[in-house]
């Protein structure tokens, strides 16, 4: 796994999606560090990656409601377990699932495996509501992937809730889950 500071020097075989991040990044002022490494599609495959970048990674859940109206992405510690009852009183809605592949690639331009924040980049029409677990907002740093899982990147959590919440126009929804 190579660490290194900003973006990658070599941006040939990179998406343009992960270089939209670092132009994102790069523009908000937000210094940021990168662990390139293997696929990460569980949380599991990602206790390495935090460790190497000494920060939690953050677990993304894409929901949706029951008419796949309303649609959710949710930011939580990676070792608490989701519990959708605690979700739903909090908001005040219907049961929520988990929503499709196609909606996630069709709202946030994401694959399974590379949720993340940076995908409300591309939801330029509002569809998705952030919602932000509270123990995340606690944390010095905020590590998550760059809209592709064979890299993450790691940033102050200050920055990623006021500069960057901001620069994407998705006020977040603070929600407490005990993961009980």
């Amino acid at each position: 796994m190579e660490i290194q500071n900003g973006r990658p020097a070599d941006e040939s075989g990179r998406l343009p999606k992960e270089i939209a991040v670092y132009d994102l990044l790069e523009r908000l002022n937000i210094p940021f560090v990168r662990a390139d490494h293997a696929a990460a599609f569980t949380m599991e495959a990602c206790e390495s990656i935090s460790a190497a970048l000494q920060t939690p990674i953050c677990k993304n859940l894409f929901l949706c409601n029951r008419q796949k109206t309303n649609f959710y992405l949710l930011l939580m510690p990676a070792d608490k377990p989701f519990r959708t009852k605690e979700i739903t009183s909090q908001l005040g809605c219907a049961r929520l699932s988990f929503a499709s592949e196609d909606a996630m690639e069709q709202l946030l331009q994401l694959t399974p495996g590379s949720a993340t924040i940076f995908g409300l980049m591309h939801d330029t029409e509002k569809r998705v509501q952030l919602l932000v677990d509270r123990d995340l907002l606690e944390e010095a740093t905020f590590g998550c992937h760059p809209c592709i899982n064979t890299s993450t990147i790691r940033m102050q959590t200050s920055d990623v809730f006021d500069k960057l919440t901001t620069a994407l126009h998705h006020p977040y929804t603070i929600v407490t889950l005990k993961g009980e």
